[in-house]
Order: structure tokens, then C-alpha cells, then sequence
């Protein structure tokens, strides 16, 4: 008799999956973004659903399908070389060179920036850093906890701290959202102007990352059939997916509720310590530190549990300890050492990644129509290569992006590629490349018929 997750079994694991996503991050770009969208909120919150959550969800679902253990395994559908490339580029970006000390700053300057004086600043950030990332190192070190950690402990915690700020936002509003001024971005393409924001957010690379985690946390529910492994999967993600759209949304239009009281402010972090304090006086800023430290501590646990199983299927002779030990300390380094140019230096490999990954995701799910043939996932991964170089380029800093050579190739993206200026430019040389490889592929399997 096959082993099967009982319905709390789902919940536990989508609670992870929702937790590991969750970061700071994407808890205040709603509140912005409602803020900005004003009346047009609605249009605006759809637009961030269809490719915030979305283009996730289609993460954990190719994962799912395509029976993968991880990135590595996925990406090795084009080859084995390529495997290794895509697998650390994606890895060390959203882990130790950018999203890892991301979260440390995040948490610092919003829960804890404001009470410190101007002069101690950097003391008391090196202190917070420190602890911050030892604390996440600490529960990062036996994996197979990281369910109870994230699912059963830490998003509770962070819900029901949400929730506080959240009933008291809607039973008592602000403002009026029909009555809510509207930035000019929003006045004419709300959708649009969230859709974009929404693919900015570059969840998608990190439901690669994590789904590792929701298949490894899955097995240790003694699910062993690859079949049911990727229908739990699914299912967990789900209800992941769902919870995350439905705080988006919540948050969304709180945000532009508080126009009602508040100007548009410079970010959703400034918007939420204002509401906060608004409702809840001094204990407001204490629960807002309290929700962005869990909810960055949190995402910190996933990312670095899911970098160091990573790399230590990678390269064997390195223990899951060491790169625990290793990506936490990179992170605490860079949290407070030049984050500004990780950041610039960081972006531009995002944007030569998300193509990549992209493709990867939407090959993996309509794999069954071509017979996962590896000429379909190279072809496809070539044209979506050169689009994304020149994405990459086109999100460089002056000293790369203003040679010669780089505005050539910007200039034949902004000529040659539909939307590249709203960074998906690589759309259309991957449709290219997807049909050439794919009337190869049915050429050849007449052939052979």
C-alpha cells in the first residue's frame, strides 16, 4: 500500500513553502505598489498576481512534473556542462553575492535603523548581521528540521504578527481606495505596470532553488514513488501560492488605503512603519520589527539550507556544514562590506538568469510533447542565451553597458526584440528557437516511425 500525505501534511509543507518565499521583500512591494496604483489598484494587484505568483507557481509545478531532484538535475536536460554553469551562477546569486545579505539589511533598516543614532549605525549593523546569520546558520544546520523550523514555527509566528496590522488596517481604513490619487505609471496601464513589477520580483528563480526543499521535505514524509512525489509537490505548492496571493492582495490594498492619511512615500518599508505606528503607537514599531526580522530569518533559513545541500551533492568532498558555514559567512561579509556594488554587479546577472530560467521552467512542464528530446532544451536555451546576454548588458553598470560593443547589442535588442525594454525581450528568440527544435525533433521522429 502507497504511503499518502494527509491533508495537514499539505498545509505543514505549503506553510514552508509560503515561509521560504516570503521574504522582506515581498512584503513591502505590495504596500508600494498600492501605494503608487491608487484607484487602480485592482488592475495593478492582478497584473502583480499573474507573474508574482504565477511564474513561481510554474517553478514548483516544473519541478514537480519533470520529477527532478533539483536545478542541477533539471538544467542537465541541456548539458551536463551547462548544468554546473546555471546551477552556481543561480545559486550564488540569490544566496551569499546578493539576496542572503539583502535580507540582513532589509530587517536592519526597517526594524531596526530607525531607534540607533546616525553615528552608531555601522557598529550596531556589524553586531545585528552577526547575529542575525548565526541565528539562521543554527537552524539551517540539520536540514530535515527545516519543516518544523519554517512550517510549523516561524510562519505562524510571522501570520499572526501580519494579521494584527491587517485587521486593524481594513476594520478601521485610512483612506478610500475609489478616491485614491494615481501615479502616472498606473493612470493608463495599471496591469501592465504591476505585471512588470511582479516579473522584477525574480521569485521564479527562487522556486528552483527551493524545490529541493518541498521534494526533500515530501520524501521525509516516507513518500518514495516519483509519480506521487510530484502530485505532492503541486498540491503543497498550491496552497503556497494561494497564501501568497492572497497577502499580496491584502497588502496591496492597504497600501493604497493608507493614502488616505499618509503621501506616497519613497518605499513600501516607510509606508509600514507609518501604518504601524499609526495603529499601534510605539508597539507598532516593535511588532513591524518583529514581522520583517521573522519573515527575512525565515527565507535566510531556506536559502541557506537549500545553497548548501546544493553544493554538496556538487562537489562531495565539501560537507552540508561547511557550506552552511561558508554561505553564512559570505553573507554576514557582504551585508557589511560594499553591498551597493554586489547589488549593481548582481543585477545584471539576475536578468541574464531569469531568461534562462524561464525556459528551463516552461520546457519541463510541456517536456511530454517533444519526448524531453535534449535538442529542443539546447535549442531553445541557445536563442534564449543570446537574448539574455544582452539583457544582462543592457542591466550593467555604465563601465560595461557604455562600451562600443555592448550598445551594438542593446541596440539590436531595442530594435529586434518586442518588450525588451521592459526586460522580456528574450520572448520572442525563445519561441524562435522552440519551434526550430521542435519541427526538428517531429522531422526526425517520422523519420524513424
Amino acid at each position: 500500500m502507497k504511503k499518502k500525505l494527509l491533508f495537514r501534511d499539505y498545509l505543514t509543507i505549503g506553510s514552508m513553502l509560503f515561509g521560504l518565499f516570503f521574504g522582506a521583500g515581498n512584503l513591502i512591494f505590495p504596500v508600494h505598489l498600492g501605494q503608487e496604483a491608487g484607484a487602480n489598484i485592482t488592475a495593478a494587484n492582478l497584473g502583480l498576481l499573474a507573474t508574482g505568483v504565477g511564474l513561481p507557481f510554474l517553478g514548483v509545478i516544473a519541478m514537480g512534473l519533470s520529477q527532478s531532484s533539483g536545478v542541477f538535475e533539471l538544467s542537465s536536460r541541456v548539458n551536463k556542462p551547462y548544468a554546473y554553469v546555471f546551477t552556481i551562477l543561480l545559486y550564488l546569486v540569490i544566496g551569499p553575492f546578493f539576496a542572503l545579505p539583502r535580507l540582513a539589511t532589509t530587517s536592519y533598516e526597517i526594524g531596526i535603523a530607525p531607534h540607533v543614532p546616525s553615528n552608531q549605525q555601522g557598529f550596531v549593523l556589524a553586531g545585528f548581521s552577526i547575529l542575525f546569520f548565526f541565528t539562521a546558520w543554527w537552524f539551517s544546520r540539520k536540514p530535515s528540521k527545516i519543516l518544523d523550523y519554517v512550517g510549523k514555527f516561524l510562519n505562524p509566528i510571522f501570520l499572526a504578527l501580519l494579521a494584527v496590522l491587517l485587521i486593524l488596517a481594513f476594520s478601521n481604513p485610512l483612506g478610500d481606495v475609489a478616491n485614491a490619487p494615481i501615479q502616472a505609471d498606473y493612470q493608463s496601464s495599471a496591469f501592465s505596470g504591476g505585471f512588470i513589477e511582479g516579473y522584477n520580483t525574480l521569485d521564479a528563480l527562487a522556486s528552483l532553488a527551493f524545490g529541493i526543499l518541498i521534494i526533500e521535505a515530501i520524501k521525509n514524509r516516507g513518500i518514495k514513488e516519483p509519480s506521487t512525489i510530484a502530485a505532492d509537490t503541486i498540491k503543497s505548492g498550491t496552497i503556497s501560492v494561494i497564501l501568497m496571493g492572497v497577502i499580496y492582495s491584502l497588502l496591496s490594498y492597504m497600501g493604497t488605503m493608507s493614502l488616505g492619511k499618509f503621501p506616497l512615500s519613497e518605499n513600501g518599508g516607510v509606508a509600514l512603519a507609518q501604518i504601524s505606528q499609526y495603529y499601534l503607537g510605539t508597539y507598532g514599531s516593535i511588532i513591524l520589527a518583529l514581522i520583517v526580522i521573522v519573515a527575512c530569518l525565515k527565507t535566510g533559513i531556506g536559502l541557506i539550507t537549500s545553497f548548501s545541500e546544493t553544493f554538496a551533492s556538487l562537489f562531495p568532498k565539501g560537507k552540508y556544514i561547511f557550506f552552511t558555514i561558508l554561505v553564512s559567512a559570505l553573507a554576514c561579509l557582504f551585508a557589511n562590506v560594499g553591498l551597493t556594488k554586489i547589488i549593481e554587479l548582481a543585477t545584471p546577472v539576475l536578468m541574464f538568469l531569469y531568461p534562462l530560467a524561464m525556459t528551463l521552467i516552461i520546457l519541463a512542464i510541456i517536456g511530454r510533447l517533444f519526448d524531453n528530446d535534449a535538442r529542443v532544451y539546447q535549442i531553445t536555451t541557445l536563442f534564449t542565451l543570446i537574448a539574455s546576454i544582452i539583457d544582462g548588458l543592457n542591466a550593467s553598470p555604465a563601465i560595461i553597458s557604455q562600451t562600443s560593443t555592448a550598445q551594438t547589442l542593446i541596440q539590436l535588442g531595442e530594435q529586434y526584440f518586442p518588450l525588451f525594454s521592459i526586460g522580456m525581450g528574450w520572448v520572442l528568440p525563445a519561441l524562435i528557437g522552440f519551434i526550430i527544435s521542435l519541427i526538428w525533433h517531429l522531422s526526425t521522429k517520422r523519420k524513424h516511425a
